[in-house]
């Protein structure tokens, strides 16, 4: 236990209770003590869903944890040669477009994998990007990183907290558009519905949400079936009434939701080699100078 405590506090962390108890850490220990050399490794969710509210499906990958695996696994991976992390791809700067412009706002297409504001992992966010030609611009709402689409920067903090007022009370109008893989069953539920799953971290798996009824927040999804395919992936269109973390990811890949991630999902059980498809589709608020509501699309 000693040597595992040294490994965290190297990134100044306390190993959390039944670290070292997952698949993906007995895998490895039992090659190295027979002096095998893994080639590929991959761990999917065998059985019924857990009752914690995690999302977990039957026969889906899905990523180790981060609190308990992420630095083990780093520490245990170290020279063997690792394809790039699905969750730190490089976003392509070539689609950021300027979808609007004036002297209070400034409207643009977010790429997938790019941060919307400066965080803590020093890579450049598309706040920044934008900076270099557009000036100073404040945050007014979040995308999710691997989530591409429509976002607004506002040019003042008065006009930024204009925008953000609106959002607080809910007078803003999103819709996003997800492609989702197929499920284990058929589609015979209804075309149109609404999801209402309170949401919370998962404190050992950050950032991956889950439905908690006891302590998460309300987090309410309207949402509508546009097609379903021959092989039973499903275009559809999101219209969220709140705005939690992951949410309309949340909503989709638990089964007390669709039950069927979204397409390129690689925290929520779809990873594909691909991005996500999840696009903000449109956004519409009021004008923080005119008053009058505006409505931008991709």
């Amino acid at each position: 236990m000693s040597d595992v405590k040294r490994i965290f506090e190297q990134r100044g962390m306390v190993p959390p209770g039944g670290t070292g108890e997952c698949a993906g850490a007995k895998l490895l220990e039992a090659a190295y003590r027979r002096g095998l050399k893994p080639l590929a490794m991959g761990e999917f969710w065998y059985g019924a869903s857990p009752k914690s509210g995690e999302v977990r499906e039957h026969g889906r990958f899905y990523p180790s944890c981060t609190g308990k695996c992420g630095p083990l696994l780093s520490w245990m991976m170290q020279g063997l040669q690792v394809e790039e992390n699905p969750l730190q791809r490089k976003p392509d700067t070539e689609s950021i477009r300027i979808i609007y412009e004036d002297e209070a706002i400034l409207v643009a297409n977010k790429p997938s994998g790019m941060l919307c504001a400066p965080g803590l992992t020093g890579t450049e966010s598309l706040q920044e990007f934008l900076e270099k030609d557009h000036g100073k611009l404040f945050s007014c709402h979040r995308l999710d990183m691997d989530t591409s689409g429509v976002i607004v920067y506002a040019k003042s903090v008065e006009f930024q907290a204009d925008i953000q007022q609106q959002f607080e009370r809910r007078e803003v109008s999103k819709t996003y558009l997800a492609h989702l893989v197929a499920g284990n069953r058929p589609w015979r539920a209804k075309r149109k519905g609404t999801i209402a799953l309170p949401l919370a971290p998962d404190w050992d798996d950050r950032p991956r949400q889950m439905v908690d009824r006891e302590h998460g927040k309300p987090a309410i999804t309207d949402f509508e079936i546009l097609d379903i395919f021959p092989d039973g992936e499903m275009d559809v269109r999101f219209s969220p009434k709140t705005g939690r973390t992951h949410q309309i990811r949340v909503h989709c890949a638990s089964p007390l939701g669709l039950g069927r991630p979204i397409k390129g999902d690689a925290l929520y059980g779809a990873p594909d080699g691909g991005r996500l498809e999840l696009y903000a589709e449109s956004l519409s608020f009021r004008h923080p100078v005119t008053g009058k509501t505006e409505t931008f699309h991709l």
